[in-house]
């Protein structure tokens, strides 16, 4: 080879390589499209993906990076159209397949999404992601044992795939009951400390009826004393949930002898991507009746639910209390909290709250009834160690008037099954 054709050869390799620059220039580009989608800015993704596709109209990457964004965003018609327009073109990707049948998924279209994983597993049968998106589509139309076929078959392509592992541990049937134990200590500064134990049996019967047992026992000093209370549920989509119950205790003279009570819920959800996703709201009444007081209390709590698991609660009580010979009269409290996810490892989840609460809130035993002021500051962690096992502990400080004080600490450990 002559010397001036081995200098065309090299300039010719040189054009074909774009520079170190453009290159990262691509990269980051890409870089800022995901950093806008993680902060939810998705009008500053799309500029920038718009901007990219005036430059080269018929790129199909960047119109699939266009697609993910609205996808991603929400606007599931318009993703659907992106992603139409660049099959239409290329029909030989099986991301791209894969990315729409996620879509028809989210719009309800479960023929299409069929269709669209059909295409993909044809275009490449041994992948095992497509294996994995095919046994997402069959668990939502509710096919689950056709589901989990897919999966299985996905964890044989791919061993490692954690995706279809939790897929398979999706299916699991959901557990209907909760046996729970708890232990609380109260510690005063004035007088001798409380504790008080329990155990809970609660029961998601079906998508409408609920139900609750639990046996509580408290040491009061040298007294002791017991109760058992339970409740029904009915849950119902569009007035929500509305709970009746009662109690009977051997009161011993520290614990109401009989309660009764309901509560009304009812829930919004607002958006899939707004600051507020939901909110809820629930209203109780609940009675008390003492050896020597009545008592009546009326309570509203309010839940906003924000992104990543975030909840944010606001509560308040009214007190009415009536004492053997002196008058009726009403106590206020109120209590705020705010509760937030930690960290998760596989199954494992670790949440957290923190909590303030102003008033007479301990109202409902003898040595604490309505007579002070308080505040309370507090906060607990729950672990849930699996889909069947949790524990949780809390801890509160409450200042009363006369320079009282109760330190409280609470443990409990569930089993689902």
């Amino acid at each position: 080879m002559s010397c001036s054709w081995f200098f065309i050869v090299i300039l010719f390799g040189l054009l074909l390589v774009p520079p170190a620059g453009a290159q990262e220039k691509v990269a980051d580009w890409q870089t800022d499209v995901r950093k806008y989608a993680e902060a939810r800015d998705w009008e500053s993704a799309l500029r920038l993906v718009d901007e990219k596709i005036l430059l080269a109209p018929e790129d199909m990457d960047i119109r699939e990076w266009r697609a993910r964004v609205l996808a991603w965003s929400g606007r599931l018609a318009e993703a659907e159209q992106e992603y139409m327009r660049i099959v239409s073109v290329s029909r030989n990707d099986v991301d791209t397949w894969m990315a729409l049948s996620a879509v028809y998924v989210g719009e309800g279209k479960a023929a299409d999404a069929h269709s669209s994983i059909d295409t993909a597993e044809q275009l490449d049968p041994r992948r095992a992601d497509v294996h994995a998106a095919r046994g997402r589509i069959l668990r939502t139309a509710g096919q689950r044992n056709e589901a989990r076929l897919e999966f299985q078959k996905a964890l044989q392509l791919d061993p490692s795939s954690d995706e279809s592992r939790n897929g398979l541990r999706s299916l699991r049937s959901e557990p209907k009951h909760e046996l729970r134990f708890g232990q609380d200590n109260d510690v005063f500064n004035f007088i001798g400390a409380n504790h008080d134990e329990s155990i809970g049996w609660s029961s998601q019967w079906n998508s409408q009826w609920a139900t609750n047992a639990t046996a509580y026992f408290y040491q009061r000093g040298d007294i002791g004393a017991g109760k058992f209370v339970g409740s029904v549920t009915r849950h119902q989509a569009r007035w929500g949930a509305a709970t009746v119950g009662g109690a009977v205790g051997h009161a011993n003279g520290v614990i109401p002898s009989y309660e009764s009570f309901f509560e009304l819920d009812h829930g919004w959800k607002l958006s899939e991507t707004g600051f507020i996703r939901a909110v809820e709201f629930a209203y109780g009444q609940h009675w008390y009746w003492y050896q020597a007081s009545r008592i009546l209390t009326l309570s509203g709590t309010a839940i906003t639910y924000l992104p990543r698991e975030w909840m944010f609660t606001v509560g308040a009580t009214g007190a009415r209390s009536a004492f053997s010979g002196s008058g009726v009269e009403w106590r206020p409290s109120g209590v705020t909290r705010l509760g937030f996810p930690l960290r998760s490892w596989g199954e494992k989840r670790l949440s957290g709250n923190i909590f303030f609460a102003v008033g007479t809130e301990n109202f409902a035993q003898v040595d604490q009834i309505g007579r002070f002021a308080s505040q309370t500051y507090g906060g607990g962690l729950r672990l849930q160690m699996t889909a069947r096992q949790d524990i949780g502990g809390s801890v509160a400080y409450q200042k009363r008037t006369q320079n009282r004080t109760e330190t409280s600490m609470g443990l409990s450990y569930a089993i689902h099954f």
